[in-house]
């Protein structure tokens, strides 16, 4: 009996390694499973993150073609301002020299 009784304890012994093994690869998978669905959504975060940014730098490309423009404008009115005055200081001038 103690041959039956120690085959039978090999016997549950196998079992329960086996379970173990078992719930082991069950882990892992589980854990793989998580892993890339951690990894998924940072990456999805990450590419959002990126495009949000890259929204910012057209905004801010298309406001500095605006300003440029408008930059090249005041410059032209400036320089109109400058040659009006300049032709003013001239016409006082003259009238200064006159009276």
């Amino acid at each position: 009996m103690t041959i039956e009784l120690g085959i039978l304890i090999s016997i549950a012994s196998i079992f329960v390694a086996g379970i173990g093994v078992f719930i082991a690869y069950l882990t892992y998978q589980s854990r793989k499973s998580n892993t890339t669905k951690n990894d998924t959504k940072e990456s999805a975060e990450l590419k959002a993150g990126l495009d949000y940014i890259r929204k910012g730098v057209d905004d801010i490309r298309i406001d500095l073609r605006s300003n440029e423009k408008q930059m090249g404008v005041m410059g032209e009115r400036l320089t109109r301002v400058e040659e009006s005055s300049k032709q003013a200081h001239k016409r006082i001038d003259n009238i200064e020299k006159g009276e």
